[in-house]
């Protein structure tokens, strides 16, 4: 094929450099380790984070020797943060691009207000809603439910659910410690980014960045997978800015694609190692057309009714099922569903890194993995 053309397997194989899934880069030992940890973060520009633990394991299967008190550290001492950011969802981010990215994002957010509440604060005026939302989680961290509570008192009327949440779109809000720290607990409480890092965000952050941030964890890519990605419209104008500084190519539908001279472009035959990637990953999340790494298909067998999104089983770079992790009275099981047949060697290697992941989630529980469908 023209030399200008990338195919499917092209995309993948980019892809998978970039995410650190052909090859785990290495943890160093001694004080390194944390920063070595915080800029796998911020190469893969955040981790998806709705759930509390899922970056755990987003960072298992990409940095050697990975564990749980590698990150737990990040998030106590605030050179990690939990906020809502790309499509309106809550994403594990480094200190600094909490503060670059949330300016950039705030339009998308600014948009999903009403599509999200609708009648629910029709009419409130939410400059003021912003405001007393940040005085009371500035004051203490807050659950929404402690927030809205207290918001409801001055907007008598409006769902208390819907003033605190609005509250989390118009004001950058972090989850606060110990909520996702490994082995604690604790509710979603939140306060605003600027008092818990000390700093406010970037006031003017160009938007470029941001694209250039995507391009490489995530490129090649077409103006439509960094807007889906994002959430953000109107990115054409920007990646056109970009243009004379970017590479450019065409997939096999004729889409343009965007990337960076230097990015990591494998050949296509590339061994593409079995992996396990974490629940709700960005991998198969952050392109408008995602047959580089989930066909159709598989993303049908994915959907689920209450929107649980399982870890993903790849096999020679492509999403070939699901897996999840239940416990019980001191055992943990792996249960794997796969979507197709799997060729023996590679059943195995999925057993071989289920035994891994097991001895990474619940190093003192009993293991057992089982093939099936996931419950």
């Amino acid at each position: 094929m023209p030399a200008d053309v990338l195919t499917r397997l092209d995309l993948n194989r980019a892809l998978l450099a970039r995410q650190m899934l052909l090859r785990p880069a290495p943890l160093p030992d001694g004080q390194d380790r944390a920063g070595a940890v915080l800029a796998m973060v911020e190469h893969l520009a955040g981790l998806q984070a709705q759930a509390p633990f899922p970056p755990y394991y987003g960072l298992w299967c990409r940095l050697a020797g990975f564990q749980p008190e590698d990150l737990a550290g990040l998030l106590t001492s605030r050179r990690v943060v939990r906020i809502a950011l790309m499509r309106s969802t809550i994403h594990l981010v480094s200190a600094r691009d909490c503060l670059t990215f949330r300016p950039l994002i705030q339009p998308a957010l600014d948009r999903s207000l009403p599509a999200i509440f609708g009648a629910r604060l029709a009419g409130l005026d939410t400059s003021a809603l912003a405001a007393a939302g940040r005085a009371l989680v500035d004051a203490e961290p807050r659950t929404f439910s402690e927030l809205g509570r207290l918001l409801a008192a001055d907007w008598p009327g409006y769902d208390a659910s819907a003033l605190a949440r609005g509250v989390r779109t118009l004001v950058p809000l972090v989850q606060v410690p110990p909520r996702a720290v490994w082995g604690a607990a604790g509710q979603a409480r939140h306060t605003s980014a600027e008092a818990w890092l000390g700093r406010s965000p970037d006031p003017a952050p160009p938007a470029e960045a941001l694209i250039a941030r995507y391009l490489g964890a995530f490129g090649p890519a077409s103006v439509a997978d960094v807007q889906t990605w994002s959430g953000l419209t109107r990115l054409g104008e920007v990646v056109d800015r970009m243009r004379p500084a970017l590479r450019t190519f065409r997939d096999e539908q004729g889409r343009e694609l965007f990337d960076l001279p230097d990015a990591p472009r494998p050949d296509p035959g590339t061994p593409a190692p079995v992996r396990l990637v974490a629940e709700f990953d960005n991998l198969v999340l952050s392109h408008a057309d995602r047959t580089r790494v989930i066909s159709d298909e598989a993303r049908q067998r994915r959907n689920t009714p209450n929107g649980i999104f399982p870890g993903m089983v790849l096999v020679d770079g492509f999403v070939t099922g699901a897996w999840r992790i239940t416990r019980s009275r001191g055992a943990a099981v792996l249960t794997v569903e796969l979507f197709g047949p799997v060729p023996a060697t590679d059943q195995d290697t999925i057993i071989a890194e289920g035994t891994r992941l097991l001895g990474f989630a619940a190093p003192g529980a009993g293991h057992e993995i089982r093939f099936g469908p996931l419950a």
